[in-house]
């Protein structure tokens, strides 16, 4: 018994490590600061076949649902700016990532909302900064071209800039000529 009680706390630290995500923001939050007083119109969006086929084509990155949900924020009737949350896998875990455009279809920001690999492989603001202003018409968005790689974290780094591309590439799809 008395075996059980010195591990208690290292086995509850691990059940509950198991299944915590370590949420760094939530949305509204994000939304709120980076379009401040706007009001921001949550979108549904089914992609149909031929959208599908061309953001896949237009970024080279594989989506894995046909159903989106896009925050479209507006003063007024003007559109100032798109945003949305991308979920993927990292290494073996998800993070959660808030990619900001603005009505030209430039990265406005992009905010880590939630990571659960191991702290040291989280991107730093400074680093998430190198995507400001990127379009996808311009820029390539590439690790070690445009865009640098983060040491030590390299899949982090490759799977923010391919997610980048596939948001921009669905914006251009969806959104792209409509200000």
């Amino acid at each position: 018994m008395l075996a059980i009680h010195r591990f208690l706390p290292y086995i509850l630290m691990l059940v509950f490590s198991l299944g915590s995500t370590r949420e760094i923001s939530n949305v509204d939050e994000s939304l709120s600061k980076i379009f401040p007083n706007a009001q921001i119109e949550v979108k549904n969006i089914a992609l149909s076949q031929d959208q599908l086929i061309n953001i896949e084509k237009v970024t080279g990155v594989k989506l894995n649902s046909k159903v989106l949900t896009w925050y479209i924020a507006k003063k007024g009737n003007r559109i100032i700016g798109y945003a949305y949350v991308d979920k993927h896998k990292v290494r073996t875990k998800p993070e959660t990532v808030l990619y900001a455009i603005d009505p030209q279809g430039r990265i406005l920001v992009i905010e880590v909302l939630a990571f659960n690999e191991p702290l040291e492989y989280m991107p730093e603001e400074n680093w998430l900064k190198n995507f400001q202003g990127k379009t996808l018409d311009k820029d390539e968005l590439k690790i070690k071209r445009d865009i640098p790689n983060i040491t030590g974290a390299t899949i982090t780094a490759k799977a923010i800039t391919d997610n980048t591309r596939k948001v921009l590439g669905i914006w251009q799809v969806l959104f792209g000529g409509r200000k």
